[in-house]
């Protein structure tokens, strides 16, 4: 579980740890950031999101150096002086504390409190409100509040196009079939089991 942020804070994810990269505790990063050079300058703290079983579980993680090698962002942290104390850091995910009243830095990104209670639209039409924001190293997903159902939509462009939060409401344009209502097959089973009683009396009548 992540730590929790100061009154007035809220935490936003910045980045994943993915890969040793050489010998002296380098790791390639997966950034969830579009100002990397602003976020990861020299002496920035990070809270970690690890295993409990992790030596690093409770600890910071600070910046030394940030650099690009072959296109690919590349961190030094403070304690993390070789490969095999890189190793131990593998997946670990990066927040930082930020001010609830201040915007993200990063165009096209929120914080999860400001999402959270949004009408979900669909084709002009309120199908639910966002219960909830999860965090996964391939993608985000908006978890929907339908009625008594949860829906899992991920948040990606192509699905969540628009997010309005003046309006209060996020446009979905999710694929067919996600925000569909099961099919009604108790009443069909009961019409059908009908229908063969009827039959049945029917034939019996006959007789």
């Amino acid at each position: 579980m992540n730590a929790v942020p100061p009154a007035g804070k809220t935490q936003l994810r910045v980045g994943r740890l993915v890969k040793a990269h050489g010998l002296k505790g380098a790791i390639k990063l997966e950034l969830y950031t579009d100002d990397p050079e602003g976020r990861f300058v020299p002496g920035a703290t990070f809270t970690l999101q690890v295993p409990e079983s992790s030596p690093w579980h409770g600890k910071p993680l600070t910046v030394r150096e940030f650099r690009w090698m072959n296109s690919h962002p590349v961190a030094f942290f403070e304690d993390v002086d070789d490969r095999d104390a890189a190793e131990a850091l593998i997946r670990a995910i990066l927040w930082v504390d930020e001010d609830i009243q201040a915007s993200p830095a990063e165009e096209d990104a929120w914080f999860d409190h400001q999402l959270v209670g949004l009408d979900v639209v669909r084709d002009g039409q309120v199908v639910g409100k966002v219960a909830r924001v999860d965090h996964f190293p391939a993608q985000d997903l908006l978890i929907v509040k339908v009625r008594d159902d949860e829906v899992l939509v991920p948040f990606v462009k192509a699905i969540v196009p628009e997010v309005d939060i003046a309006a209060g409401r996020v446009i979905v344009t999710p694929p067919a079939g996600l925000f569909e209502d099961l099919p009604e097959d108790d009443n069909d089973d009961d019409d059908d089991a009908a229908d063969t009683s009827a039959a049945v009396d029917d034939d019996d009548t006959a007789r």
